[in-house]
């Protein structure tokens, strides 16, 4: 499968004090090298873009996103989606992305939203997802508040009863995350796995497409050591992205 992952890295920047003087510097972080791993490893063809690159670089025209399968959206805002730098910095008018997205996975696309800081509502709702066309063709219904439950004592996942080609050979119970988004199924939605009796992970069909929540982190801080070298971690993302990509009538892969 085709796929774009947007988001899951972030630009550190720090100054540290040594006496009088001050030594200021910043590097970019990737959280999301387990994923691309699993991801190419199982033959998918995956490009990253990074946070930074998002607001200008992300696809703007269906025929742009006909580029690819599946979309991951991860730790990215709305912002950087609806504010592209001729919006923002001059003040001109540009597509919608969240409308687009949208419209492509109706078209046959494969969207997936996984859950951070600035996933669905986020920290603070400053990923502002809440009454957007994203939230609309996912399956779930987004809290207009910090939607965020941390658990810091570690909280492992539970599969439901559910037979779903996502989950096929997982064990019933995974392992421990740190926090996760408090996320509402919608009734047409299938619940895949939960944690503490909230969904965890779930699927739909919109239209000729697909689309998929994973309330959790694909990477840390929410996603530990445990749940990044799980042996189930490369297989569950492997098959989430298949099932989603197979709803597109654009690759046979």
């Amino acid at each position: 499968m085709r796929v774009l992952l947007a988001g899951e890295s972030w630009v550190n920047a720090a100054t540290d004090y040594k006496g009088y003087d001050a030594f200021p510097h910043a590097q970019v972080e990737i959280g999301c090298a387990e994923l691309l791993d699993a991801l190419q490893g199982a033959g998918h063809a995956v490009t990253h873009l990074r946070s930074h690159d998002v607001a200008e670089h992300f696809p703007s025209t269906l025929e742009d996103l006909a580029a690819y399968d599946v979309v991951i959206l991860s730790d990215i805002g709305s912002n950087s989606l609806l504010l592209p730098p001729i919006v923002f910095t001059h003040g001109r008018p540009a597509p919608n992305r969240l409308k687009l997205l949208a419209e492509w996975a109706r078209r046959g696309g494969g969207l997936a939203m996984a859950g951070g800081y600035l996933s669905f509502q986020g920290f603070q709702g400053r990923a502002n997802y809440h009454r957007t066309p994203v939230e609309d063709v996912l399956p779930v219904r987004i809290s207009p508040y910090d939607d965020r439950v941390e658990t810091p004592e570690g909280v492992g996942g539970v599969r439901t009863a559910v037979e779903h080609p996502v989950t096929a050979g997982l064990e019933q119970s995974w392992p421990i995350l740190l926090g996760y988004q408090r996320l509402q199924a919608r009734d047409d939605s299938t619940v895949l796995a939960t944690i503490e009796d909230e969904p965890l992970l779930l699927v739909r069909d919109v239209g000729e497409g697909r689309t998929l929540a994973f309330a959790s982190d694909i990477s840390p801080h929410w996603a530990p050591r445990e749940f990044l070298e799980w042996d189930g971690y490369g297989r569950l993302f492997d098959q989430a992205v298949r099932w989603l990509g197979a709803g597109s009538a654009v690759s046979d892969d």
